[in-house]
């Protein structure tokens, strides 16, 4: 167990920072969060080829790669709308939320009284720190909330069942191509080979971040619950609001301090429970 959650709380680190980096971009932010994927999964590719992977496993990540679809478009439109320290919380936390009721209704995960009250308090704390939010942004970020309590069950159940290294490798794959596929269908095609062309190296960076931090997560869907690791990397809205509220000029104060604490008390809730 403490493995997973050394796991889960360095993502958390990795996963706040490129998605400031996502936020901070200039112009359209769906081609920013494109570029990370585009090349999470080149890179992801050659690992996958090296490895091989069982055939059941790409059902899995497959289905992971479409749901990184309305991921990347909705979580787009949210930054560039909302607040950092809004959307990403709101985000966050709906969709550990969502992920831990997956991974109990469909995975069979074993939480215990404590471990949902940790998992309540976190929620709580999160929805206190959005506070009043435009409601387009708003409704977009709880659009990617439904979107990460959907990939993070797909992928806890195809690296559970395939047991293969290379799964978390082979959903960077299928979202890379997918979410390509996706803007070449609405006709961004020529706008995402110029972004590539201005952008490569620092989209590579931020490949090479989001392969870390995803890759990180799914190890440890293999030794914890799915609910406990997504709820333990929600450590990451901390930073959000700090960076919000120093870097961005977002709004802040009592109300950000509460709500941070409120998160911090059922982290710390959630690691005792376990």
């Amino acid at each position: 167990m403490l493995v997973a959650t050394l796991l889960a709380l360095g993502s958390a680190v990795l996963h706040a920072g490129w998605n400031y980096a996502v936020k901070q971009s200039a112009g359209d932010r769906f081609l920013a969060l494109w570029g990370q994927f585009f090349f999470a999964g080149v890179l992801s590719a050659v690992v996958v080829v090296v490895m091989g992977m069982p055939a059941t496993g790409w059902i899995w990540a497959g289905l992971s790669g479409a749901i990184h679809v309305p991921y990347a478009w909705f979580l787009a439109r949210a930054y560039s709308g909302g607040d950092f320290s809004m959307v990403y919380p709101v985000a966050r936390g709906g969709g550990a939320a969502l992920a831990a009721i997956g991974g109990i209704a469909l995975l069979g995960d074993d939480l215990q009284p404590l471990s949902i009250t940790a998992i309540a308090t976190i929620v709580v704390g999160l929805v206190v720190l959005a506070g009043r939010a435009s409601s387009a942004a708003l409704l977009q970020a709880i659009v990617v909330a439904f979107c990460i309590g959907g990939y993070s069950v797909s992928d806890a159940h195809g690296i559970r069942s395939t047991g293969a290294f290379s799964y978390a490798f082979a959903t960077f794959v299928c979202g890379g191509a997918l979410i390509t596929l996706s803007g070449v269908v609405a006709g961004r095609g020529p706008a995402m080979t110029q972004a590539l062309r201005d952008n490569s190296r620092r989209y590579t960076l931020a490949a090479v971040a989001v392969v870390i931090t995803y890759t990180m997560v799914q190890y440890a869907f293999r030794r914890a619950p799915v609910g406990y690791v997504t709820s333990l990397r929600e450590s990451s809205v901390v930073i959000a609001a700090v960076v919000g509220w120093r870097y961005l000029g977002e709004s802040a104060g009592k109300r950000r301090v509460t709500a941070t604490l409120i998160v911090l008390s059922g982290l710390i809730l959630l690691v005792v429970s376990r």
